[in-house]
């Protein structure tokens, strides 16, 4: 634990990218196989689930450190996090006591206390932070609260283990793909450049776009890309071997039973067959709102009526895999033309479909396809290069998303509450409104879009502005008015405006603006009529 706890520190005090990899590569050559598994399993956000709720967490830690639960709550409330709370007021570690192992940790003592008792939880955490020095005892915090997050992303995880065992990047990531459960054995083939991948359910990693940031001309001809359109959907991988079946999520959750019209149309797949599409919701040759996708995913039956009500499809955007020969260092168009032959002529059923491509002959035609994408209910456009192979994660150059411009409002501040990590103590989690005649009615809540100084500039206005406390939620005086954007609009019961926004965020600090200047409820109600065609 003691050198896992010296890892996490190095990882959080530096943003250095060579050497936080630096540090990854001289742990996991020094570590025991079976604390590298569970590294690599926290940094991949494997978080085993939280055993004790963070009410007894509290109420006990309070108790060892003899803070009375009031003050407790109030120093949380100004730190924001309470792993770091739970640290900053224990006692000194009482005595000397043995550096166990990391996965003793988590398999002993982590894990064990899902199978206790509250008073033999509140035991064995209290003797647990009696062992543990604070460095330590911040990191199992982290972990036993469910709050384990550290600025060293999976893609730098693996390309330390690359550097440490001499593999190859693309092989490290094919091989943490899927499910997968850590243990020493487990590690050893990980880094094994001998071991035979056995795991037949096992997906590729993704392969991700970037926004695009360059002008067209700098991409060279047209000619040397295809372009589709961008769905709202969640992007999937439907693997075929073995005569099973098997949809993976990007986030690498199987999502085996939730989409059983396409499992079904999979049998028509060859053995060996991975291909990579989107899951949408679509009926009649169009995309239906993503909210009736949301909604079915909730759903732990999928019964006959939630099938009539959200039909799905996967959109086939590659064909990574056939006969199972690894496609994905062909030609973009090479595969492409192979999905279109396996595909095409209505083969699987209606539901799995293949991507068109957008007929335009140069630039202009594309920006003038684009424009429509609103009315096709699409995102945009996604441009990738013919030439292209599939590679690993986001990177730069072959794949682009080509996003038509969000919606907007101007609203108005109307609630803040503190951060967490590097932005507790601060007010950063923001509560916007627009007006519904004389009143300013709550309709999104957006975290993102701030630099650091607007950030400490807004946490000073609310300290200066706040008219009612509600816990750590401040009402503040409505003067503040911001840009908000989106990428979406739906109608909520749920939601007091009667309206939900999709991904909003802060576009600008609208300071040449007065609260009585923002938007009103009617301006959200009029682009909610424009979108569902209801006018």
């Amino acid at each position: 634990m003691r050198r896992f706890a010296r890892l996490y520190h190095e990882l959080d005090s530096s943003n250095a990218t060579g050497d936080k990899v630096a540090a990854l590569v001289a742990y996991f050559r020094e570590a025991r196989p079976e604390d590298a598994a569970w590294a690599i399993a926290f940094f991949a956000g494997r978080r085993p689930r939280r055993a004790v709720s963070a009410t007894r967490l509290a109420a006990w830690a309070a108790a060892e450190s003899g803070t009375p639960e009031w003050l407790f709550e109030e120093c949380y409330q100004q730190v924001g996090d309470l792993a770091e709370t739970i640290t900053l007021l224990l006692p000194a570690k009482a005595a000397h006591a043995e550096d166990r192992p990391l996965a003793w940790w988590v398999e002993e003592r982590l894990l064990g206390l899902a199978t206790l008792d509250v008073a033999e939880q509140q035991r064995v955490m209290v003797e647990t932070w009696r062992s543990l020095d604070a460095r330590e005892r911040f990191v199992w915090n982290k972990l036993i609260t469910g709050a384990f997050r550290v600025g060293a992303s999976l893609r730098l995880v693996i390309r330390a283990l690359s550097q440490a065992s001499g593999l190859g990047e693309e092989i490290l990531a094919h091989r943490l793909a899927g499910a997968w459960e850590p243990s020493g054995p487990w590690y050893r083939a990980l880094v094994n450049p001998d071991a035979v991948d056995t795991a037949t359910s096992r997906p590729y990693p993704f392969f991700l776009a970037y926004q695009l940031d360059l002008p067209l001309a700098e991409l060279g001809p047209a000619s040397e890309w295809i372009a589709e359109w961008k769905w709202d959907g969640i992007r999937a991988q439907l693997i075929r071997r073995a005569g099973e079946t098997w949809l993976w999520s990007r986030g690498e959750e199987l999502l085996r039973g939730r989409f059983p019209e396409i499992e079904e149309a999979a049998a028509i797949l060859p053995d060996g067959t991975v291909l990579d599409g989107e899951v949408l919701p679509w009926q009649s040759g169009a995309p239906l709102p993503f909210a009736l996708l949301q909604r079915r995913i909730t759903r732990k039956s999928v019964t006959a009526q939630v099938r009539q009500q959200c039909p799905v499809v996967l959109m086939t955007y590659d064909l990574l895999e056939l006969d199972g020969v690894d496609l994905r260092a062909r030609p973009l168009a090479e595969r492409r033309m192979a999905l279109g032959a396996l595909l095409g002529e209505g083969r699987g059923d209606g539901r799995l479909l293949v991507s068109p491509s957008i007929a335009a002959e140069d630039w202009a035609a594309l920006e003038a396809a684009r424009a429509t994408s609103r009315e096709r209910s699409a995102e945009g456009v996604m441009l990738k290069r013919l030439a292209s192979e599939y590679g690993v994660g986001r990177r730069r150059g072959d794949w682009w998303k080509w996003k038509i411009d969000p919606y907007s409002v101007d609203a108005v501040l109307l609630y803040a509450q503190p951060g967490h990590g590097r932005r507790a103590g601060l007010f950063t989690d923001y509560t916007f409104a627009v007006w519904d005649g004389g009143q300013l009615v709550p309709f999104a809540k957006a975290y993102s879009g701030l630099t650091d100084e607007e950030i400490r500039r807004v946490d000073a206005f609310v300290r200066a502005n706040t008219t009612e406390r509600f816990g750590p939620v401040r009402a503040v005086a409505p003067k503040l008015v911001f840009e908000l954007a989106f990428e979406g609009i739906q109608a909520s019961p749920r939601h007091k405006s009667g309206i939900a926004v999709r991904f909003p965020r802060m576009a600008r600090w609208r300071t040449d603006k007065k609260a009585e200047d923002a938007d009103s409820i009617e301006t959200l109600r009029t682009l909610l009529r424009t979108v569902t065609g209801d006018r």
